[in-house]
């Protein structure tokens, strides 16, 4: 089967690397159209990865809504030359595409945006695959398993730390460090979100700095005071900085999940926490004890460095990320078993309803094979 997949940033570099490469070894062909967005191009050229850029994106919100149809036009001119029989992505790209080429679509999210948000390219996909924390129910094309997007790329079965990230870092193996993350939101569904001000980044680094050396990975330009802290490493080492860190404290989602899968202690704070908070940061905070999630800016400062001073904070997030390991199963065995064997793969999970509903009940990816 000849596959496509879109890579619109680089947390859709990080899911689909090893689900593309399973595929290849199973004899399929895959196709891969990449957005120029971020690390995304850097990081498919570092892992030495064929794609066509089908998308540049605008500065701006608005300008990237009236980019939609030409970018979904590029991709369809250079589909049909290549004539992909299943097209995979995250969103309205690929389903407007494969509407256009009268092809299957998959799309996996996990971001859980507004109804509304999921209408625009719900009628023109043929299943929605969400980790099973996701809350929202989106009717028969909605099938939920039990793990997260993250696991894809950080399971213990792919991600191996390498502990010479100290050396890059100018730190010895035993120093005790932090990240900072900081976004930009400038995402379409980032409307109204907003992080931490930049009185608020340059209070974090002053508090931090007294327990730790600090460190900071910004998608947004800081003032001259805190460059210095700027991480200078290649992109595609920030999951060996998450791993050895200490603490992570973000504005921004998927690291958040990341540290946590990783088991880095996390504090999260941004304008969207408490107000319809996504599955996934629930489960992590309420059921693994993972993370720490706050709407306020003060209570996120305070809780950083209260956590910054414990001695044996590292070893008891092993402890809890391993129960999350046990608990969930291989995201890139599920995704790369499921759209390697589609339609078959889907007929049999709805044959059996081993598919995760609104009870908790779940399947396994050996429920695939």
């Amino acid at each position: 089967m000849r596959i496509a997949f879109f890579i619109n940033t680089p947390a859709h570099v990080h899911l689909y690397k090893n689900v593309i490469k399973n595929l290849e070894l199973s004899g399929h062909q895959t196709i891969i159209l990449a957005r120029n967005y971020g690390d995304t191009i850097n990081l498919l050229d570092e892992m030495g990865f064929e794609y066509f850029v089908y998308a540049n994106v605008p500065d701006s919100k608005y300008g990237k809504i009236l980019a939609l149809p030409f970018n979904v036009l590029t991709a369809y001119n250079f589909l049909r030359k290549k004539k992909p029989d299943l097209l995979v992505g995250m969103g309205v790209y690929s389903a407007y595409t494969s509407q256009l080429l009268h092809k299957k679509c998959i799309i996996f999210n996990d971001s859980e945006p507004t109804p509304f948000q999921f209408m625009i390219f719900k009628p023109f996909v043929d299943v929605i695959l969400t980790p099973s924390s996701f809350t929202l129910d989106l009717g028969p094309k909605h099938i939920k398993f039990n793990s997260f997007k993250e696991i894809a790329y950080l399971h213990t079965n792919y991600f191996v730390p390498d502990a010479s990230i100290h050396d890059f870092l100018g730190i010895k193996q035993n120093e005790d460090y932090v990240l900072l993350r900081f976004n930009a939101f400038d995402a379409v569904h980032d409307f109204g979100v907003n992080g931490f001000s930049i009185d608020q980044k340059r209070l974090l680094v002053n508090e931090l700095s007294k327990y730790a050396r600090v460190f900071i990975s910004s998608e947004v330009k800081l003032p001259d005071d805190l460059n210095k802290y700027l991480l200078k490493i290649p992109k595609s080492r920030i999951h060996d900085i998450l791993y050895y860190a200490k603490l992570v404290v973000a504005d921004t989602q998927t690291i958040t999940t990341e540290s946590a899968v990783l088991g880095t202690p996390v504090v999260r704070f941004n304008s969207f926490v408490g107000k319809k908070d996504m599955g996934n940061f629930i489960e992590l905070e309420n059921k693994y004890h993972l993370i720490f999630s706050f709407s306020e800016p003060k209570k996120a400062i305070d809780k950083a460095v209260e956590l910054i001073q414990e001695p044996d904070l590292k070893s008891k997030w092993r402890e809890k990320r391993d129960k999350l390991l046990v608990d969930k199963i291989d995201t890139t065995q599920f995704l790369a078993s499921f759209i390697g064997n589609y339609p078959e793969s889907l007929n049999k999970i709805r044959a059996e309803k081993k598919y995760t509903k609104r009870d908790g009940s779940s399947i396994t990816q050996g429920d695939l094979l």
